[in-house]
């Protein structure tokens, strides 16, 4: 190989359309934006303006309610918690905390608290001690010979900013 025969991938370097740059390029005089009016001009339309119709957005009601003191948890089912105790990344002799699922890389944040959901078969008795657990969370796992320790923390009440 030598240094001439240096050459990227096709396809790797994409090149620039210029447009506006004479007849004689095919992208001359209105440069591809067509012919006169707001499409024509810089900026385009309103988004969400619909022409002068009403727009969707104010033709649909409105639905829902955001609740200001939501308590989001990660979510980790009883299933996932055995394939990683199968594969030894959880010690099913010490408590299945927060920390522990995150070293194991159940879960990704620490910020959110744990909520156990699942019914899967647990082979092992395990102490879990997580934010929530579902009522087939706990089951599954008191069949098995384990427990369940649940420590919510108080919701965050967000002030409007």
């Amino acid at each position: 190989m030598k240094l001439n025969e240096i050459a990227d991938n096709p396809g790797a370097r994409k090149i620039r359309k210029r447009v506006g740059r004479g007849l004689g390029s095919g992208l001359g005089k209105t440069a591809g934006r067509g012919g006169k009016g707001q499409t024509a001009r810089k900026g385009g339309a309103k988004a969400g303006f619909e022409g002068g119709q009403m727009p969707i957005y104010r033709r649909l009601p409105k639905r829902g309610f955001n609740k200001p003191n939501i308590v989001e948890y990660n979510e980790v089912n009883l299933a996932r918690i055995a394939t990683a105790i199968e594969a030894k990344k959880i010690d099913a002799k010490s408590p299945v905390t927060a920390e522990s699922l995150y070293a194991a890389g159940v879960i990704n944040k620490l910020e959110k608290g744990v909520r156990l959901i699942g019914t899967a078969d647990i082979k092992v008795a395990l102490k879990f001690e997580v934010f929530y657990a579902s009522k087939g969370a706990i089951a599954a796992v008191q069949k098995a010979g384990g427990t369940v320790t649940m420590s919510r923390p108080a919701p965050e009440v967000k002030t409007p900013a």
